[in-house]
């Protein structure tokens, strides 16, 4: 895997974002993608002074980075788990609060490069789909055992695919005389299941089906859903995140998480909000900030980038 052809996303952004809270003596910045480690490095570079903390699920995405950061010494901690262990993570190194949090989501590059991941419908590979190799089940399983209702539900819920019962219809009698173990032959299966009129629109017909598998195999949304909320507890007063999602799914949660933070919990009609009723974030963006066109000509796979950030401006008070 060549490092350097990594290209971090909107990275400059993400950095003058966070810079406000990070550029302080002591300042611990948490990155809860690490992935090749692109991000936590301009991390390392930009603020001389600032600790990092970098989770990820994938052990080699950890042993690559492991490599990348090896340079910065003691300053960087690298931890295998899942970005919702956040909290647990840092009771373990004793640090009550961040400085700053950063989440780059989706599939990393590495991910989407090694074909024998299977996270890439261009490629024939074992349909896989695991960011820890280690733990959980394949897509092949997914595919290979749930219930027909089941497969309509997550094509629909984590693809947004139009199609989704007639895609699993023939997954059901394709499955019955043999299991599937390749992605060619799923991609073969959703090319042949498809109207005409769904090939015409939106790329490749299998891109809908490849992310809800992955979605629903690594348990993307349920993990976002509870790490982000645990990141925003997490930051001191002043302390930024800032959050990179790649599909509507994604960024529909931290669009909530956010706008439930920076919003008034008082009832109606209360003629002064007493402190604990009042927002604890700031939003930083104004909706989701955009790649520009010079950034996604560089680097193709930012063109679904959306990032948004936050600043914490009140403690929780009970």
């Amino acid at each position: 895997m060549n490092q350097a052809r990594h290209v971090p996303v909107m990275l400059q952004r993400c950095l003058d974002l966070l810079a406000p809270a990070l550029d302080r003596p002591g300042a611990v910045v948490v990155d809860g993608t690490l992935g090749l480690g692109g991000h936590s490095e301009a991390l390392l570079t930009a603020f001389p002074a600032v600790r990092l903390v970098a989770l990820d699920r994938d052990k080699e995405a950890l042993r690559l980075s492991g490599e990348r950061l090896a340079p910065y010494g003691d300053r960087a901690t690298l931890v295998h788990a899942v970005s919702h262990e956040l909290p647990d993570v840092l009771d373990r190194l004793g640090i009550p609060k961040v400085q700053g949090v950063l989440f780059d989501l989706g599939v990393s590059s590495m991910q989407l490069d090694e074909a024998e991941r299977g996270f890439a419908y261009a490629h024939d590979a074992p349909l896989d789909m695991r960011m820890d190799q280690s733990a959980g089940i394949s897509a092949a399983e997914v595919l290979n055992t749930y219930p027909p209702g089941e497969l309509v539900r997550i094509l629909r819920a984590y693809g947004e695919e139009k199609q989704a019962k007639r895609i699993v219809s023939a997954v059901v009698k394709e499955r019955e005389k043999e299991p599937f173990t390749k992605s060619a032959r799923l991609v073969a299966l959703i090319r042949d299941a498809l109207p005409q009129a769904a090939m015409r629109t939106g790329g490749n017909p299998a891109k809908r089906t490849f992310q809800a598998l992955r979605i629903e195999v690594n348990g993307e949304l349920s993990a976002l859903e509870s790490s982000l909320p645990a990141a925003v507890r997490a930051l001191d007063v002043g302390g930024r995140i800032a959050v990179l999602s790649y599909q509507s799914l994604e960024d529909r949660v931290v669009k909530q998480v956010f706008a439930a933070g920076a919003a008034t919990t008082a009832p109606p009609g209360l003629p002064v909000v007493p402190e604990r009723y009042q927002p604890r974030l700031k939003l930083l963006t104004r909706g989701a900030e955009l790649p520009t066109e010079e950034e996604i000509a560089d680097n193709r796979r930012s063109a679904s980038a959306r990032l948004r950030g936050a600043e914490r401006i009140r403690e929780d008070v009970s």
